[in-house]
């Protein structure tokens, strides 16, 4: 298994959040869940464009180790597992739309690629 050669120097509130919920695919995959509460595997897979199944196992387990999603494995044939956001997961929402909001008063929309999540967030507010 990889081990990073240093560990990580998290100085600040900041700098731990930042490395909970920032990042490319985290936060996509906290939106998707907050907007669809529970998925399977596949289901996330399929929100979400041009993820590798590497980069999404390695997401999805890191947001588990943090405490932000939930990870439930059934006992049946064939097995199944759900991901659904953790309390802790739910109250980091509220910044990312915080954030989103922030982005769209800067960012120029490309409507044909912009995902089904981004959609609702309301950030057509003036700053």
């Amino acid at each position: 298994m990889y081990k990073p050669k240093l560990e990580k120097d998290i100085r600040c509130p900041l700098e731990y959040g930042l490395t909970v919920f920032g990042g490319k695919w985290k936060s996509r995959i906290i939106c998707v869940l907050a907007e669809r509460e529970t998925l399977r595997y596949s289901s996330i897979r399929s929100e979400m464009t041009n993820i590798t199944d590497a980069v999404l196992a390695a997401t999805l387990k890191e947001l588990v180790t943090d405490e932000i999603i939930k990870r439930q494995s059934y006992d049946e044939i064939p097995p199944r597992v759900e991901y659904s956001l953790t309390l802790k997961g739910q109250s980091v929402v509220p910044i990312l739309q915080s954030i989103c909001k922030w982005s769209g008063a800067y960012h120029i929309e490309d409507n044909e690629n912009t995902l089904a999540q981004c959609q609702k967030c309301d950030y057509n507010v003036s700053m």
